[in-house]
């Protein structure tokens, strides 16, 4: 399994969270790759049409447009990859830290979220290992979560039908191969956003006086 984490090149805050990610990877036995991120620089509307994505999903108040745009391309990207390379992704976005160890073996559908809610309310599983995802009805945070190549397919499919911000993409309604594990081995710890509108900050778990929108 490779493991990428999403960076914006040549943002000191991103590419430092990054290094911490890698780290905490490191500390866990997990190796972590850079991923380098689209951003609003890199026209995503002009990928997104390449790609066959309509773009009226990122059209909301909690977001920034491009921005989020740009982040869901990003994942998309490492779909790509998983399905080019016939291998399992783990994708973890910059803010990501890992608390403990990932099982040796993960007997999972499609999609296994390994992130602590990072906003919201959420209920917590009750049984320890791989859990259908019960935190919420899309993915609490997508900042942690491994994809096979056979769902990275149905991924890429079904954002051509109608695509959304990444972590409501990744949700119970869309497909039925949404698992995560409990107790969740990652976690963000984010102090800053390059996605969000204030509107969008309010309910993260991590939000405070000194949160920043970048």
């Amino acid at each position: 399994m490779k493991a990428f984490v999403i960076t914006i090149e040549g943002m000191i805050e991103s590419e430092k969270c990054a290094l911490r990610c890698i780290k905490s990877g490191e500390k866990y036995g997990v190796k972590v790759e850079k991923s380098f991120a689209f951003t609003p620089e890199h026209a995503p509307l002009t990928i997104a049409k390449e790609l066959g994505i309509d773009p009226k999903g990122f059209v909301e108040k909690y977001s920034r447009f491009e921005n989020c745009l740009s982040a869901f391309l990003s994942h998309q990207r490492l779909w790509h990859w998983s399905v080019k390379n016939n291998e399992d992704v783990l994708v973890l976005e910059h803010d990501a830290v890992f608390t403990d160890f990932l099982p040796e073996f993960l007997n999972f559908k499609g999609v296994l979220s390994l992130g602590a809610p990072s906003y919201g309310k959420f209920i917590t599983p009750k049984t320890l290992g791989v859990n259908t995802l019960v935190s919420k009805q899309y993915l609490p945070g997508a900042h942690a979560y491994i994809v096979k190549p056979n769902a990275a397919v149905k991924l890429l499919a079904k954002s051509k039908e109608y695509a959304q911000p990444t972590d409501i993409f990744l949700s119970n309604r869309n497909f039925d191969f949404i698992e995560e594990y409990y107790p969740w081995p990652v976690e963000a710890r984010d102090s800053f956003s390059t996605i969000q509108r204030v509107e969008g900050c309010g309910a993260k778990h991590n939000y405070g006086e000194s949160y920043r929108l970048l």
